[in-house]
């Protein structure tokens, strides 16, 4: 069997089921060798370095970011 079409079958026509996967997999495997609350925060810490990761993708000011977030009301 070649695992390289099955992964393109699959990447092609399941692409969010696979990323799922991949990710529950991945989560599951944390929770394992580190323990819950440790699996969490650094998913959660991933979350936050992929959203800083997709600003710096798109070009986008951070100070202008910072100011909208924290700026007075």
């Amino acid at each position: 069997m070649d695992w390289g079409k099955v992964f393109l079958e699959l990447w092609t026509h399941h692409r969010g089921k696979t990323v799922g996967i991949g990710i529950g997999f991945l989560f599951g495997l944390m929770v394992a060798l580190l323990g819950f609350f440790e699996a969490v925060f650094i998913s959660l810490c991933m979350v936050v370095g992929y959203f800083v990761g997709r600003r710096i993708d798109e070009n986008i000011d951070f100070r202008d970011l910072i100011d909208r977030v924290f700026k007075d009301h």
